[in-house]
C-alpha cells in the first residue's frame, strides 16, 4: 500500500494541545491563543476560561466565525453567562472542552471547511 501525505487546504493546523502548550504547524506556543485556519494570533491575554468576560471573546468574533471552540486547558470549564450570550446572540455557535478535545475538533472542523475560530487557554 502506498501512502501519500495530504497537506491541509489552510494555513494552520494544530498537532496537539494539552493545559500548557500547544503545537500549531511546527511551532509551540505556551501562551493563550487564537487560531482560525488562516488566521494565528499567538497572544490572547485569557487565562481562565470561567473568568472570560464578553469583551475577551471580541477577537474571535472578528474573524467571523460561524462556530467558537474554547479550550479551557487541562480540564473543561464554562465561561459565565454573559460570555457565552455575547456569541449566542450573534448566532454563532459556542462549544468549551479541554484543549486535547478542541484541537481535535478545530481540525476536523477546518479539514471541512467550517469557519470554525478557537480559543486556547495554556497556563504556565
Amino acid at each position: 500500500m502506498q501512502l501519500t501525505l495530504e497537506r491541509p487546504d489552510y494555513d494552520f493546523f494544530l498537532r496537539g494541545a494539552d493545559g500548557v502548550s500547544a503545537l500549531v504547524n511546527e511551532r509551540r506556543l505556551e501562551r493563550s491563543f487564537i487560531i482560525a485556519p488562516r488566521t494565528l494570533i499567538e497572544t490572547w491575554p485569557v487565562e481562565d476560561v470561567t473568568t472570560l468576560a464578553p469583551e475577551d471573546l471580541q477577537p474571535l468574533l472578528d474573524l467571523q466565525p460561524e462556530l467558537v471552540l474554547l479550550g479551557g486547558g487541562e480540564h473543561q470549564a464554562f465561561p459565565p453567562p454573559a460570555a457565552m450570550a455575547a456569541c449566542l446572540s450573534r448566532g454563532i455557535g459556542l462549544e468549551t472542552m479541554t484543549n486535547a478535545a478542541a484541537a481535535r475538533t478545530f481540525n476536523v472542523l477546518a479539514s471541512e471547511g467550517r469557519r470554525v475560530v478557537a480559543g486556547f487557554v495554556l497556563r504556565a
